[in-house]
C-alpha cells in the first residue's frame, strides 16, 4: 500500500521541462526528523549474495544510523544489472545474520538483485525504508559498465520505487569479483558508506539525483578525499575475445581493467578512482534520455525520412 502511494506522489510534480533540475519537488521520502522516535528503516542488498563479507560491512556501516533490513540474493548474481529473469522462483528464507554482536533481520531470496529489492519492498518491509544501500560490492563499477552491474541495478530499482538509494563498490583483484574473500579490507568502504548514508538520511537530494554511485580504490582510507564525478563513456573493463578451437567449445568472455584509464574524461569516475586514487561519487539519474538538441535531431531524422 505505501509503495503504491509513493509512486503516485512521484508523478505529482507536473510537466517535465529543461528547468526541472532547479525545481523543488515533493519529497518521496522526507528527511529523517530528530523528533522521530522510531529509527529509520534501511534496506540493504547486493549482487554478491547473502554470505558476502561486503554485505556485512554495509550492515556494520548503518548499525548506528537506523534499523537494518537485509534482503539479498541467495547466491552470486554479479553482472545481473536490473534484470528480472523469469527463472527466479522468488523463494524467501530467513538467514541468520549477526553483525558486531547484534542480530539483524535478514532474508535470502532466489532472485536477481533488482527482484530481491522488490521482494523486500513489497513483501518483507513493514514500513517505508528511508534508504536503500546496495553493496559493498567486490569490485568497482565504473563508466559504461554500470548498466550491467547488479549492484547498481538494485539501487536503480530502489530509486524507481521512490527510495533514496546508494550503490557502493570497492576495487578488488579480479579473482574476487565473483568469489568472496575475508582478506579484503572493507574498513574504508564502511566509513564512506556510513558517511553518505548519514547525509542521505538527513537531506533530500536534488531532483534527477536518483542514485549515488560510490566507488573506492583499493588503497583508500577513511582520510581519502572524495569528489563528485560523472559516469565515463569509457568501459571500466576491456573485454577479451573467447578462446575456442571449435564452436562447440565452452568459451567464456574474459576481461581486464582498462589499460589506459588516464585517457578517460578528467571529470569521470574512472579517472578519479583509477588515476587520482580518490573516492568517486557519481550521481545517477533514471532518465536515460539523450541530451542532444531535439530540434537538430528532428531535422536530421526528417531529412533521412525524406530520402
Amino acid at each position: 500500500m505505501w509503495l503504491t502511494l509513493r509512486r503516485s506522489i512521484c508523478y505529482s510534480g507536473g510537466a517535465v521541462n529543461s528547468r526541472l533540475s532547479k525545481t523543488t519537488f515533493p519529497a518521496i521520502i522526507a528527511p529523517v526528523s530528530m523528533r522521530n522516535t522510531r529509527p529509520p528503516l534501511i534496506l540493504l542488498t547486493n549482487d554478491d549474495g547473502i554470505t558476502s563479507p561486503g554485505l556485512r560491512a554495509a550492515v556494520r556501516a548503518v548499525l548506528p544510523l537506523g534499523e537494518p533490513l537485509v534482503v539479498a540474493p541467495d547466491r552470486q548474481r554479479s553482472g545481473a544489472g536490473r534484470s528480472m529473469p523469469p527463472g527466479s522462483t522468488g523463494r524467501v528464507a530467513r538467514y541468520p545474520l549477526e553483525v558486531d554482536g547484534r542480530a539483524v533481520v535478514a532474508y535470502q531470496v532466489d532472485a536477481s538483485p533488482a527482484l530481491a529489492v522488490l521482494h523486500g519492498l513489497l513483501g518483507l518491509a513493514s514500513r517505508p525504508p528511508a534508504l536503500l544501500i546496495s553493496g559493498i560490492n567486490f569490485g568497482e563499477n565504473l563508466g559504461s559498465d554500470v548498466t550491467s552491474s547488479g549492484t547498481v541495478g538494485a539501487a536503480l530499482q530502489g530509486a524507481v520505487c521512490g527510495v533514496p538509494s546508494m550503490a557502493v563498490s570497492l576495487q578488488t583483484p579480479k579473482e574476487n569479483h565473483t568469489k568472496h574473500s575475508d582478506d579484503v579490507d572493507f574498513a574504508a568502504a564502511t566509513h564512506f558508506t556510513r558517511l553518505f548514508a548519514r547525509q542521505m538520511l538527513q537531506v533530500t537530494l536534488p531532483f534527477d539525483v536518483d542514485v549515488l554511485k560510490i566507488d573506492l580504490p583499493d588503497d583508500a582510507t577513511p582520510d581519502t578525499a572524495w569528489r563528485l564525478t560523472r559516469a565515463s563513456r569509457c568501459s571500466g573493463f576491456e573485454l577479451l575475445p573467447p578462446e575456442r578451437a571449435s564452436l562447440d567449445d565452452v568459451a567464456l568472455l574474459d576481461y581486464e581493467p582498462l589499460s589506459h584509464p588516464e585517457r578517460a574524461e578528467p571529470d569521470s569516475d574512472i579517472y578519479a578512482m583509477r588515476v587520482e586514487r580518490l573516492v568517486s561519487v557519481a550521481p545517477l539519474s533514471l532518465d536515460l534520455t539523450s541530451r542532444a538538441d531535439f530540434g537538430e535531431l528532428e531535422a536530421l531524422l526528417c531529412g533521412l525520412a525524406g530520402h
